[in-house]
């Protein structure tokens, strides 16, 4: 390191990475809720629309919610048209969010396995091979020896209870670090004028007329030209305020992190027959995940028999893990549609817009959806990759069917 010229000055290191600022009474987009989606959705207002006049309103801490509460895992391997371009448009931004915000995220495209363990198993991977092929999305079929050369860890022997009979591989899927995609997308968003204000909960929205015109906060009254919605578990609750019933509903989602151990699983494995997902993070930790608490909740936290069920999952397939000790559980609220596919456009209301049900899938999409619900607000009309995820499909019947069509829906 060369020394430093006598008499130059240090770059002076900020404070904060973006500024807490008082609400202002007026904003031309009010968005509701400041976790991965609200924070990507700013940026894409400013970065590829101009629009700046913006608040991004968070209840809590930026990004306390679903954003810090996933298992960051990243892929674009769904079996439907409609998944695979709005997931793939999210990866390939992905690729170059850290040069784009000029801030570490950390991503790290190590690849995913989704493993199969039955016949009916082989034929839909198979069959969802084929269909990423057609979408330009790069995926493969790997038998049990190919599932032990990208992952020597996996436990491929016939003799359990569901064996490994093969896997699709997704090569540049991979992980990120939560946090850090958050901290660069605030600090984004704060450096073209954005307001990003936090502990400013929304206790009511103000429709005239058929129009919102503003919202209520525990930081008083705040006139609006437009409103976002895009709070995960409580976006149901929040258009319930304008008189919108949402066909959502919503659960909590566990997860859970060991000890720090050395480097020894090299990609994110995914099974939907013994039901668990486990990558390691860039600190060592192993983090796991499986499927939602059946019943609905709002709290942050769920069953005991749910954690036990997903380190049993663990266990078959990684039984090099059986003496590592848990460090921490924790619980997300997700939103989940009838077809579990996401909801993103606009509402009943005029200049209500909405972005929910995204179910288990919400952190792989942050800045695909940014960008197609920015535009969608901008222009008050959607992106066509956005399109096909309306309110109305639920009236109309084209749905979006993506329930266990990507082995996990994670």
């Amino acid at each position: 390191m060369s020394p430093r010229t006598p008499g130059a000055e240090l770059p002076e290191h900020p404070d904060r990475l973006w500024r807490n600022p008082e609400p202002k009474r007026s904003y031309d987009v009010v968005v509701v809720g400041g976790g991965g989606h609200g924070l990507a959705t700013a940026h894409y207002l400013a970065k590829n629309h101009g629009i700046t006049n913006v608040a991004v309103l968070e209840k809590g801490w930026l990004a306390g919610g679903n954003m810090a509460r996933n298992t960051t895992i990243i892929r674009s391997n769904y079996l439907w048209d409609e998944s695979a371009g709005i997931y793939e448009h999210a990866l390939k931004l992905w690729e170059g969010l850290a040069d784009e915000l000029d801030y570490p995220i950390l991503f790290s495209q190590r690849g995913v396995l989704n493993l199969a363990h039955s016949l009916q198993d082989v034929r839909d991977s198979v069959r969802r091979v084929e269909a990423n092929r057609l979408n330009g999305v790069d995926a493969e079929w790997l038998d049990a020896d190919g599932v032990k050369d990208v992952c020597p860890i996996v436990n491929i022997s016939p003799d359990v209870r569901y064996p490994v009979l093969g896997a699709t591989y997704q090569p540049r899927a991979g992980i990120a670090k939560h946090d850090h995609v958050a901290w660069g997308l605030a600090r984004s968003a704060d450096a073209a004028g954005i307001d990003i204000i936090q502990n400013c909960e929304v206790t009511g929205l103000d429709v005239v007329g058929n129009r919102v015109v503003g919202v209520r906060t525990t930081r008083g009254p705040i006139a609006a030209g437009k409103v976002a919605l895009c709070s995960a578990g409580h976006t149901s609750v929040l258009a319930a305020m304008a008189g919108i019933e949402l066909p959502v509903q919503s659960h909590p989602l566990q997860a859970l992190v060991s000890e720090l151990l050395e480097p020894v699983h090299p990609t994110v494995v995914m099974s939907n027959a013994v039901h668990v997902y486990v990558s390691q993070a860039h600190k060592g930790e192993l983090v796991m995940g499986a499927g939602i608490d059946a019943y609905n909740s709002y709290t942050q936290r769920g069953a005991f028999h749910i954690i036990e069920e997903q380190m049993a999952a663990a266990l078959e397939l990684f039984p090099v893990f059986a003496r590592a000790h848990v460090l921490r559980t924790w619980g997300g609220i997700v939103d989940v549609s009838p077809d579990a596919s996401p909801i993103i456009g606009l509402s009943p209301v005029d200049n209500l817009y909405l972005n929910c049900g995204w179910g288990t899938g919400g952190f792989k999409a942050t800045p695909g959806v940014g960008w197609v619900y920015a535009h969608t607000i901008a222009h008050d009309t959607p992106h066509p990759l956005n399109a096909p995820f309306s309110l109305d499909r639920f009236t109309t019947g084209a749905l979006v069917d993506e329930h266990g069509a990507a082995a996990v829906a994670h």
